[in-house]
This record gives structure tokens, sequence and C-alpha cells, in this order.
């Protein structure tokens, strides 16, 4: 007889977290429901026998939703105090709808407080963020993880509220930015077009000068020419 998948020990089908995790970073109270009994279904909670294996269930998105709470500057302490700890499940929740309840509620608490952070927090950190891309968009290593560790966020958080507060993604901001640094050294400087490319951050100016004129439809040294007003030549 074969055991089933419900009732194995080892084999149990452990909850979706990522897809927790997508729901607390982007989704909406109105989907928390939906949402988990999803993740729930998808591994069979409700048919699980055993207390202790629903208990693991539990405590897998117990911590993925205390996960998100800390890089949006939830203390533990702070989560404790509203949610428990996670030694505290087992006494209080015997029961599959006793479980699925907390759970629901702890989804609906990190999206609450991501609510209030994002109104708290959102353009101090943006600012912050932008800042940091200011005084480091010269350096070719620059990245969105880079940033979200100066401004203390995990880098989906970043990216996300990126988003939010400047309708642009970061390697689109960041790209624009260069080039708006570009126009001006082009502008004002006789610097070659390589040593451009390289002061903004690019380290191939072949690759910089596609991205250039995606961005103004001139190559690097027609908008140099145009700019500063050069006698008209045929330019490449």
């Amino acid at each position: 007889m074969t055991t089933s998948v419900h009732d194995s020990c080892t084999d149990i089908t452990r909850p979706d977290t990522d897809r927790i995790t997508d729901l607390l970073r982007s989704g909406s109270l109105s989907e928390c429901r939906a949402v988990l009994d999803d993740v729930l279904d998808g591994m069979h909670f409700r048919e699980i026998k055993s207390l202790m294996l629903r208990l693991y269930a539990c405590v897998d998105i117990y911590i993925a939703a205390k996960n998100f709470s800390a890089d949006i500057g939830i203390s533990d302490k702070q989560f404790a105090e509203r949610l428990g700890t996670v030694d505290e499940l087992e006494p209080k929740l015997s029961t599959s709808e006793e479980m699925i309840e907390f759970l629901y509620e702890t989804l609906m608490q990190c999206i609450r407080w991501r609510g209030r952070s994002a109104k708290e927090n959102g353009s101090s950190t943006m600012k912050t963020a932008l800042d940091y891309i200011e005084r480091h968009y010269m350096n070719c290593d620059i990245s969105l993880s880079s940033v979200a560790d100066d401004v203390g966020l995990s880098p989906s958080y970043l990216s996300m509220l990126f988003k939010k507060e400047t309708g642009l993604n970061f390697s689109e901001h960041l790209t624009r930015h260069r080039i708006a640094k570009a126009k001006e050294l082009l502008c004002c400087t006789s610097k070659m077009v390589y040593e451009v490319a390289y002061d903004v951050g690019f380290s191939d100016y072949r690759y910089f000068s596609q991205i250039f004129k995606k961005y103004t439809g001139m190559t690097p040294r027609q908008f140099q020419y145009s700019a500063n007003d050069y006698p008209v030549r045929k330019i490449s």
C-alpha cells in the first residue's frame, strides 16, 4: 500500500513561501485569503493528520512573514508582541482552522506594516538611495544590491519601493542618470567620448554610444557637436 503524501513525515510538501513573500511585497489585504488558501491547498494542508507536520508548515510561513517584516524595519520585539514567538505557536494552535486563521492574521498584519512603513519611510529611504546613486553612479559595479545594503533594505523591497516612488525600475533610473551626466560632460568639457563613457560608469564606450543614441537620438559625438555649435560636418 502506497503511503499518502499527506501522512508521510518525509515526503510532505512544504508551503510555497516564495508566493507568500510575493504577496507580502506587493499584494493587497483583499488577496490574503485567496493566496493563503491556494498555498495551503497546494500542500493539502487540511488533509495532514499530524499536528506536528501542520505546525512545521505554519512555522515556514511564519518565518517568511517575520523575515519580510524585518526587511521593512519591524523589530523582532514588535513582531513577537503582535504575533507571538515561534515557541508560542504550538500551545495556542491545536486545530487546522486555528492555524489557518493565525496565518491569515499574520499576513494581514505584515501588509498593514508594509503600508505604514511605505508612508513613514518611503520618501526618506528613496532620498538616501538617490543620494547614494549620485555619489556612486560613476562606478561600474554599482547595483541594486549595493544601494539596498546602504539603505538597509532587501534588494527586492527596494526594487518595489523604487518603482512606486519614481515610476522607473532601478536600472532604468541609473541609466537615465548616467546619460544626463554624460550630456553635461559632452556640453561642458572637451573630453573624448570614451573618457565621458568611463566617467559616467560605462566600461565599454561602444555600448555607451549605443545607449546614448537610444535615449537622445544622437551619437555622443553628434550631440557634442550640436550642443557646442561646432561647424557642421559629417559625423558618424
